[in-house]
């Protein structure tokens, strides 16, 4: 649950940045005219995501075992290598997000608002899409027949609406670099997981080979059903009897991509405070006037 909860609060902050970097902006500058746009833009890129989790759950039901395993295992791999490079891309350009977001949206005013809908759609609808797919295999790894894993996204993603609208009203103050810096670190955790159930997904749809090549079973002193099995597979996707090409899978990518992100190079050193909804500047935001 805690995994999940992580996913939700890590992505849904993101896209709660964007929205209020969008609609602090257009309340300063005047132009609360242009906020029904940005608003119809943003509610088309949720509900696109939330379609998009949807096919995926329900659709790929009517799927044979083999195929739902082969589904499974790719979009597993594919959503890992997304949230990878999200986690590196935020932190290389979160301290010029609000200039690229101002930017952008200057440009849309001028163009009118079918162009202030696609940048909000923009904005928003790659960081929902991401989120339905990693959120999917994740809540797929992790499943225990409970509804736990989605009651930890929804967790996440109210927090990080919380905090959002915390931001836009300049009640919070957090170190922003550091919080995606050890957020981001943990989630390549939580991603190596996935990725390692991904590829056990794809060898059980016999597309890869090895499944009944064990790397070690320790499920006599784990047990998957007890409580600390429970809980060690929802925050770490641990398993107690991985395969061979799991286990190889799982510190080929963890080592060197956490190695590199924690690098203390740039963002990643922590370097810089942020106090509000952007990463600039060393006042908290102040409330718009009305």
């Amino acid at each position: 649950m805690f995994s999940n909860y992580l996913i939700g609060l890590r992505e849904g902050l993101e896209a709660s940045l964007v929205v209020c970097i969008l609609i602090a902006y257009l309340v300063k500058t005047g132009r609360r005219d242009a906020l029904r746009p940005i608003w119809t833009g943003i509610g088309i890129a949720i509900a696109i995501a939330m379609g998009f989790g949807c096919a995926l759950e329900f659709g790929s039901q009517e799927l044979t075992f083999e195929a739902q395993e082969a589904l499974g295992g790719s979009l597993s791999v594919l959503a890992v290598g997304l949230v990878t490079w999200m986690v590196f891309w935020m932190r290389r350009t979160a301290r010029h997000l609000r200039s690229e977001l101002h930017g952008k949206l200057d440009a849309a005013l001028t163009m009118g608002t079918g162009a202030l809908v696609a940048t909000a759609f923009l904005a928003v609808g790659r960081e929902g899409l991401e989120t339905a797919l990693f959120v999917w295999a994740s809540v797929h790894a992790a499943s225990d027949g409970t509804p736990r894993p989605l009651i930890g996204v929804a967790l996440g993603l109210a927090t990080a609406v919380l905090l959002g609208w915390l931001f836009y009203r300049g009640a919070l103050r957090i170190n922003l670099a550091k919080f995606f810096t050890w957020t981001g670190g943990m989630l390549v955790v939580v991603a190596a997981g996935v990725l390692a159930y991904g590829f056990h997904d794809l060898q059980e749809a016999d597309l890869l080979p090895g499944l009944t090549r064990l790397a070690f079973d320790i499920s006599g002193a784990v047990p998957p059903d007890s409580w600390y099995g429970t809980l060690l597979k929802g925050v770490f996707n641990f398993q107690p009897d991985p395969t061979v090409l799991q286990v190889t899978v799982w510190l080929l990518y963890l080592v060197p991509t956490l190695a590199v992100f924690l690098a203390p190079v740039g963002f990643a050193s922590g370097k810089g405070k942020v106090k509000g909804p952007d990463e600039q500047g060393s006042q908290p935001a102040q409330a718009p006037q009305a």
